[in-house]
């Protein structure tokens, strides 16, 4: 059962509104609700959509208190939908005109952002995703039309598409296989040689080497995420067999690019390296292949250096933090084989890194690491964890830190082994 009619009413808007200025709580939400004659039923369905106004008016609209801004949506479609900064970047990489299909269109997350001059049309297999597209385009001024219709077999008279594969089973279900796409890639690929081109929104993780060749790879996201592989197609791949690494701020303005020619073979592991991973469990010390990265680094091995970064995560996905880091210092090389800390000589830059100044390090023992932390007055630590497993709340608690410092405390690999770095944050 749904209730779009009741939570799009002018009466139940009204009132959302007014809780929220007078910041009802949920008891009094649902008595006020109930002495206005709403079933308990109903009563929920309001508080559920009460909890995701602040949240989609935050993701599209950049402002969770803004008043009269409503959308229809439930919680797994907001979830699954393309937020307001990469919406307007993505918006950027369409003709001023033509037609285009939003495939698999959910909730509108994509279309919210396409250009005016573009005529639009939404396909989904679900009527009440559907319902929430019409009425969301129509809350933007968008005229749209929309298709119940199985997406993989539309006859089509658009010049372009874009589409998002469901990648979710069930409400609330992750599907850890990444490959587990409806419709799948090879149908995406399929879907695409009917259009002048079009864009295909991927889980950050997805293999690469599944994409086909002539297209361009785009990793986007902000400073500490990667949210979207974007993969595009046909007229709308203006740099075919490129991968680009790309930041954006809240407003969807690139804050920082990179770009490099696709390298095939960057993007499979050597049968070395995957039997040391498919062998991990009964490795031992050195022996074992710590992998945080999704694909293979160019960088060397080295020690300990002054400095230590972490590469953004569009850099690891698109597997350009090498080269961003030996842009900056030749000699970039990492401590641990598969894990994505990168060691300098100097501070690596911002946005494409987090930078800490190294201390000191030590072995990861009790007493080694107390020691350490007493002689640069340590008394509050942030523990960061990569390639050692450990209760980071019960590890900070056992150290009993005391001083009048702060300072970050890496436990990870050198060399294979296990070390801890402290750092300060640059």
């Amino acid at each position: 059962m749904n209730f779009w009619d009741l939570l799009t009413s002018a009466k139940i808007q009204g009132f959302i509104e007014e809780a929220f200025s007078k910041r009802l709580d949920a008891l009094q939400v649902s008595t006020r609700l109930a002495k206005e004659g709403y079933s308990n039923e109903e009563r929920a369905a309001i508080m559920d959509y009460m909890a995701l106004v602040p949240k989609f008016r935050e993701k599209f609209f950049g402002d969770k208190s803004g008043k009269g801004k409503f959308l229809l949506c439930d919680r797994l479609a907001l979830e699954q939908s393309t937020a307001n900064d990469i919406g307007r970047w993505k918006a950027n990489l369409w003709p001023s005109d033509g037609i285009v299909n939003d495939l698999c269109c959910g909730m509108g997350g994509d279309s919210l952002f396409l250009p005016e001059t573009l005529k639009i049309t939404g396909f989904d297999l679900d009527e009440d995703r559907l319902a929430m597209y019409r009425y969301n385009m129509q809350a933007l001024g968008k005229s749209v039309d929309t298709q119940c219709h199985d997406v993989r077999s539309v006859d089509n008279s658009a010049d372009y598409f874009t589409i998002d594969p469901a990648r979710r089973a069930l409400e609330g279900e992750n599907q850890r296989d990444l490959r587990n796409l409806t419709p799948t890639l090879e149908e995406v690929i399929e879907i695409s040689k009917h259009y002048k081109g079009g864009m295909a929104k991927l889980p950050p993780g997805y293999p690469p080497a599944e994409i086909p060749d002539g297209t361009e790879i785009i990793y986007i996201g902000g400073h500490g995420d990667c949210r979207e592989c974007l993969v595009l197609f046909g007229a709308l791949a203006k740099n075919p067999d490129t991968v680009r690494a790309v930041i954006v701020d809240k407003s969807g303005e690139t804050l920082a690019e990179w770009s490099r020619g696709r390298d095939r073979s960057s993007e499979t592991l050597d049968d070395d390296l995957q039997e040391k991973l498919d062998r991990n469990d009964s490795l031992e010390g050195k022996d074992r292949t710590y992998r945080t990265a999704t694909s293979k680094s160019d960088l060397p091995l080295g020690e300990i250096s002054p400095f230590i970064s972490e590469p953004a995560p569009v850099l690891i996905r698109s597997h350009l933090f090498n080269a961003a880091a030996l842009a900056h210092d030749p000699n970039a090389h990492l401590i641990s084989e598969g894990i994505a800390y990168v060691a300098t000589s100097g501070p690596l830059p911002a946005p494409g890194f987090a930078c800490y100044e190294v201390l000191a390090h030590a072995e990861i023992a009790t007493g080694a690491v107390r020691t350490m932390l007493k002689e640069h007055d340590i008394g509050k630590i942030t523990l960061k964890l990569r390639g050692v497993k450990l209760d980071p709340d019960a590890e900070i608690k056992r150290l009993k830190t005391k001083g009048k410092n702060s300072a970050i405390l890496f436990y990870t690999r050198a060399l294979g082994e296990k070390v801890a770095i402290l750092a300060r944050k640059l």
